[in-house]
């Protein structure tokens, strides 16, 4: 690099083979900095928070796009609007909570005070104290408001991005994600709690393990034992958004089937597994489409599962290039029965940090991460399983959705391909 060209430039994909995957991807520093560019900084919409957690205005959740710090709020005048939460005097982190309602935001450091629009609304000492010091007499405070990004609603779910051109969020997201997306938030949702961890490995891995369509029921014994997502199951994978976004299905029950031959050499799976409370085993019937499993994987860090009646997001927030932060949301609906809330609370216990499926998850990420840590510069990594191809599939057994998310990732990068 010369320092005139951008970041992602820097980089050429060793192969145009698309079923390979160079380590370097989650290892290089400066590919860390150019998602931070191309991704976050792009033309691209970032799930910022729901319309549920911002009810009345001066709510706002404290969040991040990328590495970005962003706060997102309820206007006065009942917008939703977000800013990059970094204050245009010395940089300072200006709303500190996760979380609260506030008729301003005042940064600690030196009270320079932000509307919800981020807009500058106070200067101490602008016009200077006792007749001395000031700003200059150009200083204007419309110029030194906070960064806005351009917010947009689907079914009440808001995103962001800081790009000031490019597609729309229905464009963005497409049909299928917008369609999948509308089954779940078709009605009003109600918050029942959150999680956050902290995973050592690279934010792309923990991406790429909600696409992969096979790992469930060879990874997790609960899930090969109970079936709540298994490879035998019929199911589809959905490739969407030009690869980058992807949606895996399956339908039919969740509940343990006649598997044959299947899993006769999968070691997580122990017959004898049993609960003491099989309570969160039972499930209510909601939709009328047979969907049993559906795991959406909106690009590039929004992460959603809904399997029995249990959905839950994880919101995956890079923090540098083999650490990242994930918030899982869990989440039901507001007009839930007493019986529905108390089952989606103890099937919560399926997922995060601590869950019985998801727990294998963070552990698989890093022993990824640590193997690959100082692996030579083209060092690839395969994605083979059914074929070489990115379309959607009508089975499980398939690697297609990582596939498509690698290339729909190189092309927004912008990296050339080795001849």
């Amino acid at each position: 690099m010369n320092g005139t060209e951008p970041l992602a430039a820097a980089y050429t994909w060793p192969t145009a083979d698309p079923a390979c995957v160079p380590f370097a991807v989650y290892t290089d520093p400066a590919i860390f900095a150019a998602e931070q560019e191309r991704i976050f900084c792009g033309p691209v919409w970032h799930y910022l928070g729901l319309e549920a957690e911002i009810p009345k205005p001066g709510d706002f959740v404290s969040t991040y796009v990328g590495t970005l710090p962003v706060v997102l709020n309820r206007t006065e005048d009942g917008r939703v609007a977000a800013f990059v939460n970094r204050c245009a005097h010395r940089g300072a982190i200006v709303t500190r909570p996760t979380r609260g309602n506030c008729a301003t935001h005042v940064c600690i450091y030196h009270q320079w005070t932000y509307d919800h629009d981020g807009n500058l609304a106070g200067v101490p000492y602008r016009h200077g104290l006792g007749g001395v010091g000031g700003f200059p007499a150009d200083f204007d405070p419309r110029a030194h408001g906070l960064r806005k990004l351009r917010v947009a609603v689907h079914c009440g779910i808001v995103f962001g991005t800081l790009a000031e051109a490019g597609p729309s969020l229905a464009e963005f997201l497409g049909k299928p994600v917008l369609d999948r997306l509308a089954r779940l938030f078709s009605r009003p949702v109600a918050v029942l709690g959150y999680q956050r961890q902290h995973v050592r490995g690279n934010w792309k891995l923990m991406v790429e393990n909600v696409k992969d369509a096979y790992h469930g029921g060879l990874l997790h014994a609960f899930n090969s034992k109970f079936g709540f997502f298994r490879s035998t199951q019929k199911g589809e994978v959905t490739v969407a958004g030009g690869g980058v976004h992807s949606i895996l299905t399956t339908f039919g029950t969740t509940g343990e089937q006649d598997t044959g031959s299947a899993l006769q050499n999968v070691q997580t799976y122990r017959p004898a597994l049993t609960l003491e409370d099989s309570s969160m085993l039972r499930h209510i019937e909601e939709f009328d489409d047979g969907i049993a499993t559906s795991i959406v994987s909106v690009f590039p860090s929004f992460l959603l599962l809904h399997a029995s009646n249990f959905p839950v997001f994880r919101h995956v927030r890079p923090k540098a290039t083999g650490e990242f932060e994930m918030v899982w949301t869990y989440i039901g609906y507001a007009d839930d029965s007493e019986e529905m809330r108390d089952l989606r609370l103890r099937q919560a216990n399926l997922v995060g940090p601590a869950g019985y499926i998801s727990i294998e998850d963070a552990e698989a990420v890093e022993l990824v991460q640590r193997a690959i840590e100082g692996e030579r510069s083209d060092a690839l990594g395969i994605v083979a399983l059914g074929g070489r191809g990115t379309d959607s599939q009508g089975h499980l057994v398939t690697e297609a959705a990582i596939r498509g998310f690698w290339q729909g990732y190189r092309k927004l990068m912008g990296f050339p391909v080795a001849a």
